[in-house]
């Protein structure tokens, strides 16, 4: 019987195969005493348990197929960081010495733990990676059961696809799955940024997430159509549903081929109007995917992963060697790097600092100015690195003249250390804010008169003016960006920092939807910075564009508060 099951399309296009369950582990343990005498002995069995997945890691990290994209190694060694982390393979020891517990129940009680400080995180791709904990912690409850790691999928004819049907995978899992045929990754957990979608839109395959039931919903060996565009999957299709996939498939197919051959072409409205089309990265392995997508710049470098899953600090030489090497890949392209935008309630440190509603708490530049020492780390790190290419210095969640002065203070202050030590750097770097918080952009002002350039962050702008959390799914569909507010606000910015004189660039989500490309362009937007997969198609349609044709119809729905007659412009603005 064919169903559909809807999800988040994280990875764009059409993907049919057979479905291949894969096989997970839930984090249920029973709870038993240990008696004292064989308390070391169940301390050795735990032990045993985290070498056997230290060695399926490490074997799994000589494997990764050449020419696999550098995400794989590195989030196999992130798995790693975690596993040899004390907080996972020290304390579960100390709870079956204190408790006399089995080690399953030891390692569900620390685990359990650390998810919910994960939980209380703000940042979308910061509380995405509880993820790879919860892998982590999977792979070694498979080991204490005597369960192999990982399962392969059963050896596929030529030309048949396979579908990987998962409640979730983890990136060593993907590496091995690189070996066999594949078409598609479905998953019941996960969201936008996590390590699953990464490695999707790095691989350009057609991936969704947070299905929710389709492990449980799909059988091994169904045909799945997998639509990523859309966020759904359909099973066991019928015939002439079939059939209109495969048609789909292939036109889509051709539109990505012909879109390659626009890599190298400037992003130019048909009036003439250059646009700048940069991307977002995570990792210093993302460039390659930046270059080979056509971004003439990194508008958004987040620099969180340096600072994960690890029970140090990196050290300045650590994260300017980071910073040094996007710098050189980007070869005189410019390169935006924003200073690490961590919450209170994320753990860098032995001291928790858990705050009731982190989103309006201590995170950010809030919590980078009442860390000076680390931020002048950071500060120093990018300004070595500056050397080496055209960086650009962007702060995070601004809100009021006294950060920014701040911040400058302390950006002085690096500098004036570098100097001491004869160390050259960019002098004239440029600093930038983010514009995140709906404060700073109604008195926009205060930002224009101190930094030299503008980024709207738009996923936080309008989560915080709608008082929506996107990825709380009992209110995400009202997170919407065509709210009047939202368009108001945005028009105000472009308008103000036009006549400032200060460039703007929107690097939230926005910026990646083709359906919003011409209004933000007629709003007045000419650099947009998005993920490396949406970039061709954004640039196609600013290549179909022509302002003068736009604006009326962006001036009519800037006046407009009907949210039906909203979507009406839009289909005629994108007509």
């Amino acid at each position: 019987m064919s169903f559909t099951i809807h999800g988040i399309g994280v990875s764009g296009g059409i993907a049919i195969g057979h479905a291949h369950l894969v096989s997970h582990t839930k984090l249920e343990a029973a709870h038993y005493d240990i008696p004292a005498e064989q308390v070391t002995e169940e301390i050795a069995r735990f032990e045993r348990a985290v070498h056997t997945v230290r060695n399926e890691l490490d074997q799994v990290r000589s494997v990764v197929p050449a020419g696999a994209p550098a995400e794989f190694a590195a989030f196999i060694d992130l798995h790693l960081m975690i596993l040899n982390d004390a907080t996972l393979s020290i304390t579960p020891r100390k709870i079956i010495e204190t408790e006399n517990c089995n080690a399953e129940w030891a390692l569900q009680v620390q685990t359990d733990e650390l998810l919910q400080q994960f939980d209380a995180i703000e940042d979308t791709y910061l509380r995405e990676r509880r993820t790879d904990v919860i892998q982590v912690a999977q792979r070694v409850m498979k080991a204490l059961s005597g369960q192999p790691g990982y399962v392969p999928p059963p050896a596929s004819d030529s030309g048949r696809n396979l579908v990987l049907v998962a409640h979730d995978l983890s990136p060593a899992d993907v590496v091995l799955f690189k070996q066999h045929q594949f078409a598609s990754f479905v998953t019941d957990l996960g969201g936008a940024t996590s390590h699953t979608a990464i490695v999707a839109r790095s691989l350009n395959i057609p991936c969704i997430v947070a299905l929710h039931h389709a492990r449980q919903l799909v059988r091994e060996n169904e045909i799945i159509i997998v639509d990523g565009t859309q966020g759904v999957i359909i099973v066991d299709p019928d015939p002439q549903v079939l059939a209109e996939y495969q048609l789909r498939q292939r036109e889509f197919g051709l539109e990505r081929q012909k879109l390659k051959r626009l890599r190298d072409t400037p992003a130019r409205t048909l009036d003439g109007t250059d646009i700048e089309l940069h991307a977002n990265i995570e990792l210093p392995g993302d460039v390659a995917l930046a270059i080979d997508s056509g971004a003439t710049g990194i508008g958004l470098f987040r620099t969180e992963f340096l600072f994960l899953n690890r029970p140090d600090l990196p050290t300045e030489d650590e994260q300017f060697e980071a910073y040094r090497m996007v710098l050189e890949e980007m070869q005189g392209y410019p390169v935006t790097i924003r200073t690490y935008d961590l919450g209170a309630d994320k753990q860098i440190d032995d001291t928790a600092r858990l705050a009731p509603n982190p989103a309006l708490g201590l995170r950010a530049i809030r919590l980078c100015l009442t860390e000076p020492k680390r931020f002048v780390t950071q500060l120093r790190a990018m300004l070595r690195a500056s050397s080496y290419g055209s960086m650009k210095i962007l702060i995070p969640m601004l809100m009021n003249a006294s950060e920014i002065d701040q911040a400058l203070q302390l950006v002085e202050q690096a500098k004036r250390s570098l100097d001491d030590e004869g160390v050259t750097y960019d002098r004239d770097v440029q600093i930038g804010g983010m514009v995140e918080i709906p404060a700073a952009a109604l008195a926009l002002g205060l930002l224009t008169k101190r930094l030299d350039f503008l980024s709207v962050g738009t996923n936080d702008l309008i989560q915080y003016m709608l008082a929506v959390d996107r990825t709380d799914d009992t209110v995400a569909h009202l997170y919407d960006p065509l709210h009047p507010a939202v368009l108001t606000l945005l028009s105000h910015i472009f308008t103000t920092a036009g006549k400032a004189q200060i460039p703007v660039a929107v690097c939230g989500e926005m910026a990646g939807d083709v359906t919003l490309t011409r209004l933000l362009l007629a709003l007045g937007l000419r650099r947009l910075s998005m993920h490396s997969a949406h970039l061709p198609d954004v640039k196609q349609r600013v290549l179909k564009t022509s302002l003068p044709d736009i604006r009326p119809i962006a001036k009519k729905m800037l006046k407009a508060t009907d949210p039906v007659k909203l979507r009406s412009m839009l289909d005629k603005l994108n007509a």
